[in-house]
C-alpha cells in the first residue's frame, strides 16, 4: 500500500482529479503498447480484436448495430470493418430477405482470431474483473460510464458570452 505521508508520494500528488487522470493516461498508454504488440503477433490491433469478439457474440449484425453495441461512432466502426475485411476476417453480405440491409459476420479466419487468448487487452480486463468483488466491478463500471457522460457534456458546444456592451443605466 502506498503511504501518502511518504515524501516521494506527496511530491508526486497533484490532487484527486489530476492523479485520477494520470492513472487513466497510464491505462491508455498500456492499452496502446499492448495493442501494438497484438498487431505484431496476431495481425490485429486491440480495437480490431474487440470488433471480432463482439461479432463472435452477435453474428450477422449491421455496422450501425455494431457501432451501437460498442458505443462507438459508426465511422470508426466502418473504418475498422474495412481493415478487417481487407484482412479476410469479416465479410459484409446482404440478406436474401432484405437486399437493402448489409450485415457483417466473421469468416473462418476471423472466428479463429476471436477466440479468447492470453496476451490480449480483454484477457487483462478479464483477470482484473476476476480479482474484483461484484461491488467493486459495478462501482468501476458506473464510474467509467459517468466519466464518459461528463466528458461528452464537456465536448458539447457552450453558450458564448455576449460580446456586446450591456446598456448603460439612464
Amino acid at each position: 500500500m502506498v503511504d501518502p505521508k511518504d515524501p516521494d508520494v506527496a511530491e508526486r500528488a497533484l490532487g484527486p482529479a489530476l492523479d485520477f487522470l494520470r492513472e487513466l493516461w497510464r491505462v491508455n498508454h498500456a492499452l496502446e503498447r499492448l495493442s501494438a504488440r497484438m498487431e505484431r503477433e496476431l495481425g490485429i490491433t486491440a480495437q480490431q480484436r474487440l470488433v471480432l469478439r463482439c461479432l463472435a457474440h452477435r453474428d450477422k449484425i449491421s455496422a450501425g448495430g455494431l457501432a451501437e453495441l460498442m458505443h462507438l461512432d459508426p465511422g470508426t466502426v466502418s473504418a475498422a470493418l474495412r481493415r478487417l475485411e481487407a484482412k479476410g476476417l469479416v465479410r459484409r453480405t446482404r440478406p436474401a430477405d432484405d437486399r437493402r440491409r448489409v450485415v457483417v459476420n466473421l469468416t473462418a479466419r476471423g472466428r479463429a482470431l476471436a477466440q479468447p487468448v492470453r496476451g490480449t487487452v480483454e484477457h487483462a480486463v478479464a483477470k482484473l474483473i476476476e480479482s474484483l468483488s461484484v461491488n467493486e466491478h459495478e462501482a468501476t463500471r458506473r464510474a467509467l460510464t459517468r466519466l464518459t457522460m461528463l466528458m461528452d457534456r464537456e465536448r458539447a458546444p457552450k453558450a458564448r458570452p455576449s460580446t456586446s456592451t450591456p446598456p448603460r443605466p439612464a
